[in-house]
């Protein structure tokens, strides 16, 4: 199948294919001998899918690489994915308690004004204007 059937297969655009290809994340298609055209089949379909469904939980395209080299080794022990998805999640609950934080500094900026005042009034310019 030729590029476009690709992207159409897997919700992926044609750009985002290349980028793949380009990045080693994708394996390379075969070209068609008389137009040089790529040529698809369902193994790319595959890995594509698999790589949508990595970056549907924000695993990096490096992580992804990674996990795309051990499921073409099935004879692999498996402790690397574990410890790979284990390093994940402690970076999102890093995120998840830094974004926490964001929220509870927002929330107390937006506790500086209520009401109608003018710019010059408002307790949240006035705070966001002090130097610490």
């Amino acid at each position: 199948m030729k590029i476009g059937e690709l992207a159409k297969l897997t919700g992926c655009s044609v750009e985002t294919i290349r980028f793949y290809e380009k990045g080693g994340i994708l394996s390379l298609p075969l070209r068609g001998a008389e137009n040089n055209y790529r040529l698809y089949d369902q193994k790319h379909v595959e890995q594509l899918l698999f790589v949508r469904r990595c970056r549907s939980l924000d695993i990096s395209l490096d992580e992804i690489k990674r996990l795309l080299q051990l499921r073409n080794a099935p004879q692999e022990d498996c402790t690397e994915v574990s410890d790979l998805l284990d390093t994940h999640i402690h970076q999102l609950n890093e995120h998840l308690s830094e974004l926490e934080r964001l929220k509870q500094q927002l929330e107390a900026l937006r506790l500086r004004c209520s009401g109608a005042h003018t710019a010059e009034q408002c307790g949240i310019l006035r705070e966001l204007d002090t130097k610490q």
